[in-house]
């Protein structure tokens, strides 16, 4: 059975492209698989997928703004080379079958799968779907989705098939004592986690620098502060800092599997922008959170998101026009003084959690090629 993967833009494409790739190999070891990734060039995703035993070929993929930008102008020239590029490399592995995970890096594929008659399973993670979701969903066989059907955007309900976004289970393999070693806590007070995802969250760094010197006093930080801006950060940090409290403060700048799995193991609280992704990871654990949308997502995905998210009371959101620091802090500290509701967030995020996504998507596809 050959399975061609596609996908990409940032890490929110490929981790549940992982999470399903593990569920196959886990619950079908004696199926044969060939599994295959066709999409933009980028090392995190290839050296990720290399390690699964995935066969990885690149293509040139140019993304779609929605605001004026040169890069317009050039990115219009590599989608007609990706997807003669992808046309190729698609007729050399004849799959059986292609799952997307959407991100401008797909369009070509899936295009190019759908002239060549090869069978298409789609995955949104989002509540809005980017455009080249909404391109793919016209011609896939199947659409697994994350959020319940009456609340997703778009896509027709008879293809829909609400299922969870695909998380990888080994991040509940973390412990508190793991994380005291690995990030050298102190275990003298709570520990909040910051996350502003694969690619970093600027502002929010911004917006923790400013209180970081009062936060400090009472609670310890792991912060993920994206690879870009992890020596702005560590430099303004040592600057703000004294010396008393600079053991309570960890920058990253990124938590591999086995780090954000013992970060989520010892965070009190998570601060977290809202892809889908991260929320399904922290619903898993079963964790508090306030989320933090990115305003400027396609389609406002980020801000759907996480009110979705929010309304059962399975975290609390903070948008960013509303992102005042002193006014963080208090909410921090207001969270920590009511344990009680602390504990029912979390309660509220496991109710909200989908631990069986990446299962179910590798059984209908497994099922589909028995056929």
């Amino acid at each position: 059975m050959k399975i061609l993967f596609t996908g990409g833009g940032t890490a929110g494409h490929v981790f549940p492209i992982v999470a399903v790739i593990r569920e196959m190999k886990k619950n079908y070891p004696h199926a044969g698989f060939e599994f295959f990734y066709l999409g933009p060039k980028d090392k995190f995703s290839k050296e990720l997928l290399l390690k699964e035993g995935v066969e990885v070929k690149t293509i040139l993929a140019g993304k779609i703004r929605r605001y004026f930008s040169f890069k317009n102008v050039t990115d219009m020239f590599k989608l007609p080379i990706g997807i003669l590029q992808a046309f190729y490399h698609i007729f050399i592995i004849s799959p059986d079958v292609i799952f997307s995970k959407g991100g401008y890096g797909s369009i070509a594929t899936s295009i190019c799968g759908r002239i060549l008659m090869v069978p298409i399973f789609l995955h949104e993670s989002d509540i809005s779907p980017g455009l080249a979701n909404r391109i793919t969903g016209k011609f896939a066989l199947e659409i697994f989705i994350s959020f319940p059907i009456k609340k997703t955007e778009y896509f027709s309900a008879k293809k829909m098939l609400s299922v969870g976004n695909p998380v990888r289970k080994e991040i509940l393999n973390g412990s508190k004592e793991g994380a005291k070693k690995l990030f050298n806590l102190t275990g003298e007070k709570p520990v909040i986690l910051i996350l502003g995802g694969s690619q970093g969250a600027q502002r929010i760094n911004d917006k923790i620098l400013s209180i970081l010197p009062n936060i400090l006093k009472d609670y310890e930080i792991i912060h993920q502060t994206g690879q870009r801006n992890f020596e702005q950060v560590r430099k303004e940090a040592d600057v703000v800092i004294t010396e008393d409290f600079k053991k309570y403060y960890h920058p990253f700048p990124f938590l591999n599997e086995t780090e954000i799995a013992n970060a989520y193991s010892a965070a009190d609280l998570i601060v977290s922008r809202a892809g889908a992704g991260t929320i399904f990871e922290i619903a898993l654990m079963g964790k508090p959170s306030i989320l933090v949308p990115l305003p400027e997502s396609a389609q406002d995905h980020q801000v759907k998101n996480a009110y979705a998210y929010a309304e059962n009371g399975a975290s609390l959101v903070i948008e960013e026009a509303n992102l005042r620091p002193h006014f963080v802090l208090e909410r921090i500290k207001n969270l920590f003084s009511q344990p009680e509701r602390l504990e029912q967030i979390a309660e509220r995020a496991k109710e909200f959690s989908r631990p069986n996504a990446a299962r179910i998507i590798a059984e209908y596809i497994v099922t589909y090629l028995s056929q």
